[in-house]
């Protein structure tokens, strides 16, 4: 093999390395328990969270650890101007742990691809593919989410 084969064959190798450094980043983002969220801890029984953090329109995921789990949710202000938040899962889907993503005014299941209206995630709609709605109180410009709340969902992760 001559020299200038070694070079290009060096960097090819470089660049297939890179590629995968890229590709593994990426799928660590969507694998439950990595990269997905801020981890959050409760004090007196609730997790609280400034509005001011979430007031942009763009869907937080956070991520509540409970016993040998982390539970996952999302808060997101829809374009009714109220604060919608929802575990990061729902009814249908949840065994494949890979919970939403955002599109626009969109939560969409990143395992279906079934869209949901940001401003209709609210209490009394359950089951199908829908985010499994999680309460929250918005007290003194912060969202408050109880502990006990978070681990109804404990059974999704």
């Amino acid at each position: 093999m001559g020299k200038d084969q070694k070079k290009v064959l060096k960097w090819m190798i470089m660049a297939m390395m890179m590629v995968l450094t890229v590709v593994g980043a990426v799928y660590a983002i969507t694998i439950p328990g990595f990269g997905k969220g801020d981890k959050v801890k409760a004090a007196k029984g609730t997790v609280t969270i400034p509005v001011t953090e979430v007031s942009d329109g763009k869907a937080h995921f956070y991520r509540f650890a409970q016993g040998d789990r982390e539970i996952g949710f999302f808060v997101v202000k829809g374009s009714d101007g109220k604060i919608h938040t929802a575990f990061d899962a729902c009814d249908v889907c949840y065994h494949e742990k890979k919970g939403y993503t955002q599109q626009g005014d969109y939560m969409i299941c990143r395992n279906c691809n079934k869209r949901f209206a940001i401003i209709m995630i609210e209490g009394g709609r359950a089951g199908g593919c829908n985010p499994s709605h999680l309460s929250h109180q918005q007290l003194s410009g912060n969202i408050e989410i109880s502990v006990n709340d978070l681990k109804t969902g404990a059974r999704f992760f």
